[in-house]
């Protein structure tokens, strides 16, 4: 028999577009859950430094300051952020999975909604870009690539996330099933706004996360870990100071929640929607097993003879620099290679 594992989900509001004390407020957090004996601790989608809310309030002609604040706010996986989460991982012996909105080494304006999973040693397992931007977010994002398509090993199983509107993409989901995927990390923002008022009912996005992630959890036979943004009051209130008449949207859009889902799809665990917290759940990976029986849809319950899927992992770079290196001539020096560019 496997002993449970302890996981945590993040339910908290960052703090809005300001990196530093949004990646300050994570340390305390995952403090908070390694002393309540979490070994794994999941961030919602773009924590650090802020989700682009502003895009679903306002036409773009009237976001170009928020967006240049995102560009400046958003990090580099090499950057202090990223590396303050990797050694309090490596202190505490736990896993972080952290979002971020990630910035380019080849552009000051490209940006990625990236999910980052570090291991209890303190190492980066796996570094995933969101394959597309959901409606408005296109306007923030660009479109990632297949490279963190993975299923890492981690003190407390085999550990595979997505972002948000991928969980509604089968094919990502299959990709990761096929790697014998155990717990399976979704990330969401802290609510969606997509309708003014009088124009209907909203999207409810805690009734559609639920179906999305035990739809996961059936088909793979692996657990969920569903972690949400929160909207704090300093949140709504920069909001609502720049524009009070969104004021209505953003009270009538339902709150995300940050749940669990068992290889069955049925909820366990804690379930927080209106109070900034951390969940918790604890999982017997053993349990993946037994499902398995029924669909194993990456074993005996396929037919690789009729469907076959192919996944591009490649990392995507804008482009391709081929240096000329001429050897010097007979006599003299190599500059050192702290020097570039002043050989010619």
């Amino acid at each position: 028999m496997s002993s449970p594992v302890k996981v945590a989900a993040v339910h908290a509001a960052p703090v809005f577009l300001d990196r530093a004390a949004t990646t300050a407020k994570a340390i305390s957090l995952v403090r908070e859950a390694a002393r309540a004996g979490a070994q794994l601790v999941a961030f919602p989608e773009t924590y650090i430094p802020a989700f682009p809310v502003w895009s679903g309030l306002w036409a773009p002609i009237e976001n170009h300051d928020l967006f240049a604040l995102m560009a400046d706010q958003s990090v580099s996986p090499k950057g202090p952020e990223i590396a303050s989460l990797r050694r309090e991982a490596k202190t505490l012996g736990i896993c972080i999975s952290i979002g971020i909105s990630e910035s380019s080494p080849a552009s000051v304006g490209a940006l990625w909604n990236s999910n980052i999973i570090i291991s209890h040693d303190g190492a980066i397992l796996n570094h995933h870009r969101k394959l597309v931007p959901t409606f408005y977010e296109k306007l923030t994002w660009a479109a990632g690539d297949g490279a963190g398509l993975k299923v890492v090993e981690t003190q407390v199983g085999r550990v595979g996330q997505l972002i948000c509107g991928e969980n509604t993409n089968p094919l990502a989901r299959y990709s990761l099933m096929a790697q014998a995927e155990q717990i399976h990390i979704s990330s969401w923002p802290a609510l969606w706004p997509t309708r003014r008022p009088g124009n209907g009912d909203n999207f409810n996005n805690v009734a559609a996360n639920r179906i999305r992630s035990s739809a996961h959890s059936f088909e793979a036979k692996a657990f969920g870990m569903n972690t949400a943004g929160y909207m704090d009051a300093a949140m709504r209130q920069f909001l609502i100071d720049r524009d009070s008449k969104v004021a209505d949207i953003i009270d009538r859009v339902p709150r995300a929640a940050s749940f669990f889902v068992d290889p069955t799809g049925e909820t366990t665990g804690d379930f927080l929607q209106d109070d900034e917290g951390i969940a918790y759940a604890e999982f017997d990976l053993a349990r993946c097993v037994e499902p398995k029986q029924f669909h194993d849809v990456t074993g005996y319950y396929n037919r690789f003879d009729v469907f076959s899927l192919t996944v591009n992992r490649r990392r995507l770079h804008p482009v391709s620099f081929i240096d000329d290196e001429i050897a010097p001539p007979q006599g003299s020096e190599a500059l050192p290679d702290d020097e570039p560019g002043l050989r010619h």
